[in-house]
């Protein structure tokens, strides 16, 4: 699989999980479109997922566009020929993608091939296209995937684990299923607060509300602020945050247009020492050999 990245250093991320199959992290902090293409075999089923923001495919030379919103997901499937991925991410995005092969994929519902339409015997040879809403339960899987903050040793258990609860809730016939999982998202007001609560932290990941001023703001008691955000975005709110801040500053010092000290500014570090000690808690090198590392 040949990939050709036109993306900015750290907005891609490409994870090989197990027996070829591959998840690929869209994130788009930047002010800018950014363009990525990868060629796929017929021979791979690929699911997207647009976390937040907006996205676009391209496909036959750039023809035939499809765009992909916010909290949708598409499954894409054709026997017959290549589909290469080549998106558009806009910013403020995020897009997750999973590739499967089909052998892989059969493995996993052979017992119940029939119930998986594009899996039945009529339809192997068949191309297969199929778009619909991200479904809480599967959001609270996606943040996690994005969002994790795990050692090293534990990193390919995990993503096995979640992409594979992630294809169940994707197939899940469940109607209920979104309430077993997660009794907190019952409540669709409590979630559109804690999505408020992601904003706000978000536009001032510089000078960051307390738990306390963000729970006053958004109307939400403290204790369902921190149970809910760990639910929905598998972290707490400031960690949340840190992993956030990091991954800024990492796009902003890869575009070279900013030094040190001033990605820590606009990241909400008022001395260079704390933002480089920061730094190399989350990516085990100084910003400084980051940046000399684009160049090698």
């Amino acid at each position: 699989m040949e990939i050709e990245k036109n993306v900015a250093e750290g907005i891609y991320d490409e994870i090989a999980v197990e027996d070829g199959i591959f998840l690929l992290k869209f994130n788009n902090e930047s002010a800018e479109n950014q363009i990525f293409k990868r060629e796929v075999s017929a021979h791979y089923i690929q699911f997207h997922f647009c976390i937040k923001g907006v996205g676009s495919f391209s496909f036959n030379n750039g023809n035939y566009r499809l765009p992909i919103q916010e909290e949708t997901s598409l499954l894409l499937y054709n026997p017959q020929r290549e589909l290469p991925i080549e998106i558009s991410v806009q910013p403020q995005t995020w897009v997750l993608s999973l590739l499967v092969p089909i052998k892989k994929f059969h493995t996993l519902f052979s017992k119940d091939a029939n119930y998986i339409t594009f899996l039945s015997e009529d339809n192997k040879d068949k191309k297969y296209y199929k778009d619909d809403p991200i479904s809480p339960s599967m959001a609270i899987v996606l943040n996690q995937l994005m969002n994790y903050n795990l050692h090293n040793s534990v990193k390919s258990l995990y993503f096995k684990g979640k992409i594979y609860e992630l294809l169940s809730l994707f197939f899940n016939r469940e109607e209920d299923v979104d309430i077993q999982q997660c009794p907190f998202l019952v409540d669709g007001e409590n979630v559109a607060k804690i999505k408020r609560a992601k904003e706000i932290v978000i536009e001032r990941m510089a000078e960051p509300p307390t738990l306390q001023q963000l729970s006053d703001e958004i109307q939400l008691p403290i204790n369902k602020l921190k149970v809910g955000f760990k639910q929905i975005y598998g972290d707490s709110v400031f960690s949340f945050l840190f992993d956030y801040k990091m991954e800024v500053a990492r796009q902003l010092l890869a575009t070279g247009s900013h030094n040190v000290n001033e990605v820590g500014l606009k990241v909400g570090y008022s001395t260079a020492s704390h933002f480089i000690a920061s730094f190399k808690k989350k990516y085990g090198t100084t910003p400084k050999k980051f940046i000399l590392s684009l160049s090698s």
